[in-house]
């Protein structure tokens, strides 16, 4: 076994050789128990072909880390150690209990007022901006900089950084991570696996008048965010905004006051990313892929694979995409029966390419088939397999023929095949198996 620790730092022929040794049963020789009841999942790697992630040698993310670099955090100060600033040394993180982010380095809880200087507070701000009396200028002046100056403290304490070859993990069944964004940052070769990531809050939204027409509230924090990363392994995650859901927050100006951004988006030409067993759920926007439609740089990149997910309660961006070849299968989506807001689930975008199959969606009686999939200047959406409340349908005729008129038809050909990805199941087994096993705490 000397030959292969000698290739275990994040290397293309280290992840290799550490995907030999899961396929051979090897990976207890490298420090993790034969024994699936006590084997320490900190150390598992990205199985060979499992969606996008696996291509050019692989995800292995922390798990050649030394002694040293293998940490167990219970509060914040010692995650940000354990981060070490994001560096790329090959460092393995383990939660215990519940984290929380917005917190001083003595461990005294933080909220929006000990964040707030220069003499802000949103009562100001909201008379400041009235568009009745401001117009639909970009905010400027004493109150927009004071909010950006409140906004800068919130965001040192709840921005954390990912940083190359590392591995982050929930210990036990119930490890959570509360109001904080991680963010993985020009960064390769990175898991997240069996962790509650839980309301990513932003006290200082900002006005912008001219979004959408007619103005909308901008918030900062995306409880998961991907920039420019490479071969991350997303896996048993579970990521909503329990505790402040944004349907409780007021309206100002005629918009809904948002606290929240994406729960995970991926955007600024990430590449090579694989979504496993994870939950998204009770959040408006909740996958983003794709920085925008002038994003040129993300073409060639944004190659992603979703499967068996679970989107519950979720309002739009399921995902959303521009650009990237994204294989989405054996997701379950459940919109629930007093939802009154949804907007769609599958979002396609300029250049986009998604491959769609055997995806199993429940939803009331005043969601239509029809209503799953939203076009932004898309071109093509493969689809197969797709079963909408118990009973099988094309959804791209029904997309097409209801948009007929009134938005371009999407074909069926999206310019390539899927080839890394495991057993793609019946849509009605997937439904079945993604209910019992998606989210933290339930890795097996």
């Amino acid at each position: 076994m000397r030959a292969v620790r000698t290739f275990l730092p994040g290397t293309t022929r280290g992840r290799r050789v550490l995907q030999v040794a899961l396929a051979c049963g090897l990976l207890a020789a490298l420090g993790a128990p034969a024994n699936a009841d006590s084997r320490d999942i900190s150390r598992d790697i990205l199985p060979a072909n499992d969606g996008w992630a696996a291509a050019d040698g692989g995800t292995t993310g922390g798990s050649s880390a030394d002694d040293a670099h293998v940490f167990t955090v219970r509060n914040r100060t010692e995650l940000v150690r354990a981060l070490d600033g994001g560096s790329a040394t090959p460092k393995i993180i383990k939660v215990a209990g519940t984290i929380d982010a917005n917190t001083d380095d003595s461990g005294k809880r933080l909220d929006c007022d000990d964040y707030a200087t220069g003499g802000y507070s949103l009562r100001k701000y909201l008379a400041a901006y009235d568009p009745r009396t401001w117009g639909a200028a970009k905010p400027s002046g004493p109150q927009e900089e004071a909010r950006q100056a409140s906004a800068a403290a919130q965001a040192s304490r709840v921005e954390l950084a990912v940083g190359s070859n590392t591995t982050v993990v929930g210990l036990g069944d119930s490890a959570v991570l509360k109001g904080a964004s991680l963010q993985v940052r020009d960064a390769d070769n990175v898991i997240v696996r069996n962790l509650e990531l839980r309301d990513a809050y932003d006290c200082f939204p900002v006005w912008q008048p001219n979004t959408g027409g007619l103005g909308d509230w901008k918030t900062a924090y995306d409880t998961l965010w991907l920039r420019g990363a490479t071969h991350v392994w997303i896996d048993h995650v579970t990521a909503s905004d329990e505790g402040h859901p944004d349907e409780d927050e007021p309206t100002h100006f005629g918009r809904n006051y948002l606290r929240h951004d994406g729960l995970l988006d991926i955007t600024n030409a990430s590449d090579l990313v694989t979504v496993s067993w994870s939950r998204f759920a009770d959040h408006d926007k909740a996958m983003l892929i794709g920085s925008g439609d002038t994003a040129t740089g993300d073409r060639g990149r944004l190659r992603v694979t979703l499967h068996h997910n679970e989107f519950e309660s979720v309002v739009q961006r399921a995902p959303r995409v521009r650009f990237g070849q994204v294989h989405v299968y054996n997701n379950r989506y459940v919109v629930p029966a007093d939802a009154h807001d949804y907007r769609y689930s599958l979002g396609v975008s300029v250049e986009s390419a998604v491959y769609a199959e055997n995806n199993a969606f429940t939803t009331p009686g005043h969601v239509e088939a029809a209503d799953l999939v939203k076009s932004w200047n898309g071109t093509a959406l493969h689809q197969s397999g797709t079963l909408f409340n118990g009973f099988p349908v094309d959804l791209l005729a029904i997309y097409n023929a209801y948009n007929s008129g009134s938005e371009r038809d999407l074909t069926s050909d999206v310019g390539w095949t899927p080839t890394l990805h495991g057993t793609v199941d019946d849509a009605r087994k997937a439904d079945r198996d993604v209910e019992r096993g998606a989210g933290a705490g339930r890795v097996r």
